[in-house]
């Protein structure tokens, strides 16, 4: 499945929960083990009348879910949780009845419900349906990121065939934001409220996950989530592929006035260049497809030539599609992203040859 940024959920198979301490990663325990539909739900012998995203059982359920031994810690937790609004519970005294429902939960999804079997979602079975904007209000209130919080924030900013990221066609990307696809460690330090070497540190625990490509200069990095489902078998990328990319990016960006830092810079190209590729590559393999398909491969790209010094009349799509067809270069060896360059020479060498025979 494609898993744009536009979309708000994400999936998280239950078999692959985030990793180390951390809030985020006890409230994705939780999350995995809530009722995925409304129905009588049984524990410990007891049953009770549960709703999507609720739990109803008692503190050793709790303990349980939580990995913990502690009571107090495991009601601490929860509470936590309940302040930082990701659930709601209720316990009570004398019955020692708990229930909690997650407030973030995604009642919309691709997923067909189970009609029949039990309510509760089986451990490491299945996928939770994640919201992809989960770890904003740790990062908000400007809360120290702990190992699982970091975890869970990378993944739920991953990205899959993302027109505003040609990364994300080799393999399922992080990216922040529209301009995001290429990161920094100091920036995610700032985010977490780590020292970049701590950063790193994270990326060299967690590799067999997040695989991190340095890039050269101060560029920064690109960082690609290794288990991410996609429904397809995807392999990581090679240096040599990145680096590929990356040159044509600078080369489109050579003429551009330069904002801000290197990083700044380029992120903003990758950007533009993504949707003028990813844009063509639809057109030229995926017709049938809605505006969102994009294919893996290079896509054959179609240069228009004005004879006009400035070649205000051409009106070019990077689609394939032009309104001004005087002159018109086809060729499937042009590949590669509707470029910004000086071709008035061309252009009037071209329209001199057409016009002398």
């Amino acid at each position: 499945m494609k898993c744009l940024m536009k979309y708000q959920w994400v999936k998280l198979p239950r078999n692959r929960l985030p990793e180390g301490k951390g809030l985020m990663g006890y409230w994705a325990k939780l999350a995995s083990r809530a009722a995925f539909r409304k129905g009588q739900a049984s524990y410990c012998g007891y049953s009770n009348t549960v709703s999507p995203g609720m739990w109803s059982g008692g503190v050793v359920g709790l303990k349980s879910i939580l990995g913990m031994k502690s009571r107090s810690k495991a009601l601490e937790t929860l509470q936590a949780l309940s302040e930082l609004g990701y659930l709601e519970y209720t316990l009570d005294t004398k019955t020692k009845k708990l229930t909690y429902q997650v407030t973030d939960w995604v009642l919309k999804c691709s997923g067909e419900a189970c009609m029949d079997g039990s309510v509760y979602a089986t451990e490491g079975y299945g996928f939770l349906c994640l919201p992809r904007s989960i770890t904003e209000r740790l990062a908000a209130k400007q809360t120290k990121f702990e190992e699982s919080d970091a975890w869970l924030d990378l993944w739920c900013h991953t990205v899959f065939e993302e027109t505003n990221n040609v990364f994300s066609f080799l393999a399922p990307a992080v990216q922040y934001g529209k301009y995001g696809a290429v990161l920094t460690l100091e920036a995610l330090g700032q985010r977490w409220g780590w020292e970049k070497t701590k950063v790193w540190r994270f990326f060299q625990k967690h590799g067999d996950v997040f695989a991190l490509y340095r890039l050269p200069g101060s560029y920064g990095c690109l960082i690609f989530n290794r288990l991410y489902p996609t429904g397809t078998e995807v392999s990581m990328p090679t240096q040599e592929d990145i680096i590929s990319i990356l040159d044509k990016i600078r080369i489109l960006g050579a003429n551009t006035q330069k904002k801000g830092s290197d990083h700044e810079q380029l992120n903003c190209i990758v950007t533009w260049y993504s949707r003028k590729l990813t844009g063509a590559m639809a057109e030229g393999t995926h017709q049938n497809e809605p505006e969102g398909g994009v294919a893996l491969s290079g896509p054959i790209i179609r240069a228009y030539l004005s004879p006009c010094r400035s070649c205000k009349n051409c009106i070019y799509d990077c689609k394939g599609k032009s309104i001004y067809t005087d002159a018109v270069i086809e060729t499937s060896k042009i590949r590669g992203p509707c470029m910004p360059v000086d071709i008035t020479k061309i252009a009037k060498e071209l329209f001199t040859y057409e016009q002398t025979g």
